[in-house]
């Protein structure tokens, strides 16, 4: 399962989470970020420990500025409200799985 997350819930859903969360910025248009989507379904599904937040950068470009998202698709681990890993690009499922443990 994943929560949609912009710049008026970002800091309750993400920063103030109890469990990790894994923040997918992403963008409609781009073919990288559509091919990762149904792996980061699967580790969503699968390890239920996390969340997976999806922020659209078109729509959140504030957020994206905010943790200098320069490229797409971007995945940042936070843990205890802090960037503890960063992905940048497609990456097969074993390397994002492997990031988690940050």
């Amino acid at each position: 399962m994943s929560i949609n997350v912009n710049k008026n819930n970002f800091v309750q859903e993400v920063l103030q989470s109890s469990k990790p969360v894994l923040v997918d910025f992403w963008a409609s248009w781009c073919g990288p970020c559509r091919m990762l989507a149904p792996t980061l379904d699967e580790i969503a599904a699968e390890h239920p420990e996390i969340t997976l937040a999806k922020v659209n950068v078109d729509e959140e470009q504030e957020l994206a500025v905010q943790f200098q998202v320069m490229s797409i698709p971007t995945l940042i681990l936070f843990k205890g409200g802090k960037p503890v890993a960063t992905s940048i690009g497609f990456r097969p499922k074993e390397t994002l799985e492997a990031m988690l443990d940050a």
